[in-house]
């Protein structure tokens, strides 16, 4: 898969002019392109619904955007929901899928409407004395254990994860629930991160489909959706395929077909929560080289750091450079691309093969657009960036103001501080 920058130098060189690097920056037309084929590749399920995990980019502009391809969200903290109610998303629309969950939070999803997905057993009881009555709806997450296994090897491993009921829980669990009144029921599971496979999906959706059946048949429970949630991921280095989503939503309605429909289950709705897969690909950290270093390697430093994106920093994974207006010239010369934090793990490149360098270029971060701006942070008093769409038009949007000192002092209820400074 190619990695082509959204904008030319010339534009980026335009678009400072009013906000100034570093910035993110999201491709109106890619995300549009991308929810229709998720609409798409799952329409012959008639209650197919997209809840997007708004933890991945929670930007009210681009849920908007994604609402009108009927996409939900998937919320997991207060402000999460708060975000999506503002997006105008409420109802069964939302996904609550949280852990370790504070009373208030349960409370606040059940005024909304929201589905709730159960993380343990014990929340039944915990939920049950926070609402005096649970949801006619609800759904539980499930943890089979040990490692997940495709074809091509060992995928993630959910027995060292501390989501989810076990399966003998699941089934305590359901029969409880059922007691207490609940009438509709969804199971929920999460096995595998960021597959970079088709064939993720299908082999998820066979291991629920024949736990649904297992469920109805020993429960009585009436499975009402099974929820996929996310795990499709996005190729982060160039020259890699991509997931396919109509080939994914093919192989998920064969095995819907050899397994719930023979069950007289052919009305049960799949859901997903993708993330990574609905924005990554779609948004870019737009940063500008600002220095120059000569010593043991050579480094360029730019504008952005790890408080903008710390991928790298975090994890060590690899994203993606363009350097604009240079994209034709050989990758001659060896790099460490690094912020200005004071941490030697802040870092976007590591001896990276890229075009010579000058102070003043723009480079791209590619595959931005998901866990990205949402995972900023402050440390060193740093500030988070704006965030901007590219619309469809080519004109760009603010949809998130870069933050200001001010902003960095306001919770410290001594704004003398801040005037104290003079500015």
């Amino acid at each position: 898969m190619n990695k082509v920058p959204f904008i030319t130098k010339e534009k980026a060189q335009e678009i400072a002019q009013t906000y100034p690097t570093p910035f993110y920056l999201y491709d109106e037309k890619g995300i549009r392109e991308n929810a229709k084929a998720v609409k798409e590749a799952f329409s012959w399920n008639r209650g197919f619904k997209e809840y997007f995990a708004v933890k991945a980019t929670p930007n009210p502009v681009l849920i908007q955007i994604l609402k009108e391809y009927g996409c939900g969200c998937d919320c997991s903290s207060m402000t999460e929901l708060m975000l999506s109610r503002a997006a105008g998303v409420i109802g069964e629309n939302i996904m609550f899928s949280s852990n370790e969950t504070p009373a208030e939070e349960y409370a606040y999803a059940a005024k909304l409407g929201a589905i709730i997905n159960l993380d343990d057993i014990t929340h039944i009881d915990f939920l049950e004395g926070i609402l005096g009555a649970l949801p006619e709806t609800m759904s539980c997450r499930y943890n089979p254990g040990g490692v997940f296994k495709m074809s091509n090897g060992i995928m993630d491993n959910p027995g060292d994860s501390k989501y989810g009921f076990t399966k003998p829980q699941l089934f305590e669990g359901y029969r409880i629930l059922k007691g207490k009144g609940v009438k509709n029921f969804g199971i929920h599971a999460f096995l595998a991160s960021n597959t970079v496979t088709n064939e993720y999906y299908p082999v998820l959706a066979k291991e629920l489909f024949e736990l649904a059946v297992e469920l109805e048949k020993e429960t009585g429970a009436d499975i009402k959706f099974i929820n996929l949630s996310g795990g499709v991921g996005i190729p982060y280095e160039p020259g890699k395929e991509a997931n396919d989503i109509r080939v994914i939503g093919e192989g998920v309605r064969k095995v819907y077909e050899e397994v719930l429909v023979p069950a007289g289950m052919g009305d049960v709705a799949i859901y997903t929560e993708m993330g990574r897969f609905m924005m990554g690909p779609y948004g870019q950290l737009v940063t500008k080289a600002v220095h120059e270093k000569h010593t043991h390697k050579e480094y360029i430093g730019v504008d952005a750091c790890a408080v903008n994106l710390m991928r790298p920093a975090m994890y060590g994974a690899y994203h993606h450079i363009t350097v604009l207006g240079k994209e034709e010239e050989a990758c001659s010369h060896k790099y460490d691309v690094v912020g200005s934090l004071c941490e030697n793990n802040d870092k976007f490149a590591i001896d990276r093969m890229l075009p010579e360098i000058e102070k003043g270029d723009f480079l791209v971060i590619h595959d931005t657009g998901a866990h990205g701006h949402a995972m900023g942070y402050n440390y060193n008093g740093k500030l988070r960036s704006a965030e901007l769409l590219l619309k469809e038009d080519g004109s760009v949007e603010l949809i998130r103001r870069a933050e200001t000192p001010k902003d960095y002092f306001a919770t410290l209820d001594c704004l003398e501080v801040y005037d104290n400074l003079g500015r």
